[in-house]
């Protein structure tokens, strides 16, 4: 790679999957269709929410907030990924990509936090059910759901500004968006303070959401198996489910992509994980809503117009 100048680099150069060549219209196709239906899912998942009084509870509210972050965080990504795969600019100015990283990891950070008030939420309708109502009151529902998002964006734009006050020597990123660490390596010399900065925030955004989420479902796992009934088991773990589903995938691929030792010789494999958390991770949301929920279910069907089933 050719190195010039810090002086010089006015814009970077995606690499994309320049590698995957010959597929490239075979994943455009496919990155379009999941483009698509995560949009659609994710608008249907908010507009039924907003419709149907009989998910005015809490947990839809935070599956509502989830669904419309979920929806900006693939907006952010996508939409310039397609337009590289059929051949169009995959150049981006140094503010286009200190703004989509910005937003980037302002959305994603805002998931993570906002998984681990869903689980929370779980936690106190399962183990403290008589105390639910008071507990999960709308004005705590509100600061929860304004607070993980304003520390999300704090968290993103304290990394972004770390990263792009730092001097770039080379222009192309070996990536198809500005993520944290192919931008990282394009820098001149990054001081030791942004490796350390970089392992604060993703320990902030993956290991104490995740480790809280832990406790809470050993919790709620617990109080589940307490239960006389088989049938209220049943329906206690039910409604965690779903939720379990996503956190499960969600903070797996994560971790896989921001927790594992940097290689060479796994440049496609690292790609490959991208993929997974910013195109298909934003479309389980939806899926998992809709084909494991039956308030879901019966909310669109009364939608249409059509009869609940019993």
């Amino acid at each position: 790679m050719k190195t010039v100048n810090h002086t010089e680099v006015r814009h970077f150069v995606f690499q994309g999957f320049s590698n995957f060549h010959e597929h490239q219209l075979t994943l455009f196709t496919v990155f379009l269709i999941v483009y698509v239906l995560t949009l659609a899912g994710n608008v249907i998942i908010v507009t039924i929410i907003h419709i149907d009084h009989h998910l005015h509870t809490p947990m839809y509210f935070f599956l509502s907030v989830l669904s419309t972050s979920e929806t900006f965080y693939s907006l952010v990504i996508i939409p310039r990924m397609l337009s590289g795969l059929v051949g169009l600019s995959q150049s981006i100015s140094l503010v286009g990509c200190g703004t989509q990283l910005f937003f980037f990891l302002g959305f994603a950070i805002t998931n993570c936090f906002l998984l681990a008030v869903m689980g929370f939420d779980r936690y106190v309708a399962i183990c403290n059910p008589l105390r639910y109502s008071i507990i999960m009151n709308w004005r705590v529902c509100a600061i929860l759901a304004s607070s993980v998002c304003a520390s999300g964006f704090v968290l993103s734009l304290i990394q972004a500004v770390a990263i792009f006050g730092l001097p770039f020597c080379n222009s192309l990123i070996e990536h198809f968006f500005c993520d944290v660490r192919p931008v990282l390596d394009l820098a001149c010399a990054a001081p030791i303070i942004n490796d350390i900065l970089t392992l604060i925030i993703t320990l902030l955004a993956l290991t104490a959401p995740s480790t809280f989420l832990f406790i809470s479902y050993i919790l709620i796992i617990s109080t589940i198996l307490k239960i006389a009934s088989a049938e209220g088991r049943k329906k206690a773990f039910t409604t965690c489910a779903s939720h379990l589903t996503v956190v499960i995938v969600h903070y797996g691929c994560a971790s896989i992509a921001y927790l594992k030792p940097k290689s060479e010789d796994t440049r496609d494999q690292d790609l490959l994980i991208s993929v997974t958390y910013t195109v298909i991770t934003p479309l389980l949301n939806p899926v998992v809503y809709s084909l494991r929920n039956k308030e879901v279910q019966d909310a669109l069907r009364r939608l249409v117009g059509r009869k609940s089933l019993p």
